[in-house]
């Protein structure tokens, strides 16, 4: 392994759960990047900080051998005035990104064309706070043969369309100078990031340009504000999606394969937001570094994108149980065999009807994320959008959840039999674990959609009476 993967698991907080450590080809024990997830970061309001870095990591050469290794040649900020141990854990965290920004390996040479990317990643703190990285990697302005390049910007908020266009004006600065730069990420470290719905203005100088007025929008409806299934509906069919969300759903193992980066990292972001309300709670890596390819024989389960160069890897590492998903070819290569039995059939069937209604044209970015993300969300409401009505509160407020009354309460024998396996999932253990210590009454989008299908249900048995 090289000296760059060690001092990547050096910088990681990483922990397993339960299970036998993975070991490296030393007999080191291999840790994994603990829950890393760009879907599931908090809800931002709005008034944070936009970012924490902007770097930008180059190919450089090593002293020994012909192979590049990926170095960051530029960082905004400068951090400077920080403890010892704060600067220590910024060390491993920027020690841990080139790899990230170049997990393809080491085998590069100068190119003279090579298509842009733009992809993300995330990392977890030793304090448990997560760091996302969104990387656009393209071949510099130049002529002749060169090394592609990344910029990546490290923030702690989720929002993967407003900081692809942030990467849009770093690379049209860069492309003159890096001093062009700093005046912008300084400005944009200034503003304060704008609430859902709203927009935030930054006025920037470019040279022979003049100034110039960016406009950076949050969508109101947040809880998609970071995926674009538009890749996942090129890749793979309605039936397909369906039974990579049945075994999200049960919390198997679930890998993707894909050449591109941009593609892996949209597709298995998308697939972890069908999720929604629940939090995939286990290892996700977008696309895992060659030196973490071990993560595929981890026993418990993941969410994970490889590059399909190290197909015949993946496929001749020992696992059990696992849903291996071809993005190129819109296959499954592996699968436990089961996966068009985990939902109830009358919703199955619900859901694809809704999916296969046709998606116009003049339809909008956020109206195709609604029309593939609201069938699910409607399958969480008739199966479990009543679990506010089983949690029975103390006078402190402190909510305990009546979970045999609850499965019980479903009149259908197949819903029934899907809601007592996925009560014991950890996707639906942390969301009731919330939901007890919450002394709020419920809120949000998902709630929003449980009020309005209580309401219809109100409405037929009201005609039903009157028909009677």
């Amino acid at each position: 392994m090289d000296g760059l993967g060690r001092r990547l698991r050096a910088s990681l907080r990483l922990k397993r759960g339960r299970g036998v450590p993975l070991r490296d080809s030393s007999g080191e024990a291999v840790k994994e990047p603990e829950r890393a997830q760009e879907h599931y970061l908090p809800s931002f309001a709005g008034g944070q900080h936009f970012f924490e870095y902007l770097l930008v990591v180059s190919l450089k050469k090593k002293h020994s051998g012909e192979d590049y290794e990926p170095t960051i040649t530029y960082q905004f900020p400068k951090r400077e005035n920080l403890l010892r141990g704060q600067q220590e854990e910024e060390e491993r965290l920027l020690g841990a990104i080139p790899l990230f920004c170049f997990p393809d390996g080491n085998e590069w040479a100068p190119l003279t064309e090579y298509p842009r990317e733009t992809f993300s990643f995330v990392l977890t703190n030793v304090d448990g706070s997560r760091k996302i990285g969104y990387c656009r990697r393209l071949l510099p302005a130049g002529r002749g043969p060169r090394l592609p390049r990344v910029y990546c910007i490290v923030s702690c908020i989720g929002c993967f369309g407003l900081f692809s266009k942030i990467l849009d004006e770093v690379e049209k600065r860069h492309q003159i100078s890096l001093a062009v730069i700093y005046p912008f990420m300084q400005g944009l470290r200034e503003a304060a990031f704008p609430a859902p719905g709203k927009t935030v203005t930054l006025k920037s100088f470019i040279p022979d340009s003049g100034t110039e007025f960016i406009s950076l929008t949050r969508p109101l409806d947040s809880h998609l504000e970071h995926v674009d299934f538009s890749s996942l509906l090129r890749c793979l069919g309605y039936e397909k999606i369906v039974q990579i969300f049945a075994s999200a759903v049960l919390e198997r193992r679930i890998i993707f394969l894909a050449e591109g980066l941009s593609t892996l990292s949209q597709c298995i972001h998308a697939a972890a937001a069908l999720l929604y309300p629940f939090s995939w709670a286990h290892t996700y890596i977008p696309v895992v570094p060659e030196s973490l390819l071990a993560t595929v024989c981890c026993p418990t389960p993941f969410m994970v994108g490889v590059q399909m160069r190290f197909q015949q890897e993946v496929m001749e590492s020992p696992m059990e149980e696992v849903l291996l998903v071809n993005l190129c070819e819109g296959t499954f290569l592996m699968s436990v065999g089961d996966e068009k039995d985990i939902l109830p059939p009358k919703l199955q069937d619900d859901l694809l009807d809704s999916l296969g209604r046709e998606i116009k044209e003049s339809q909008t970015p956020e109206q195709i994320n609604e029309h593939v993300s609201g069938p699910f969300v409607q399958f969480f409401v008739k199966t479990v959008g009543h679990y506010a009505s089983y949690i029975k509160r103390e006078a402190n407020g402190q909510g305990h959840f009546q979970e045999r009354a609850f499965y019980k309460a479903l009149t259908s024998k197949a819903n029934r039999r899907f809601v007592k396996k996925f009560v014991k999932t950890q996707l639906f253990s942390l969301f009731i674990q919330e939901a007890e210590k919450s002394k709020q009454p419920p809120a949000g989008y998902f709630q929003q959609k449980i009020l309005e299908y209580e309401e219809q249900k109100k409405q037929r048995k009201s005609k039903e009476k009157t028909v009677k």
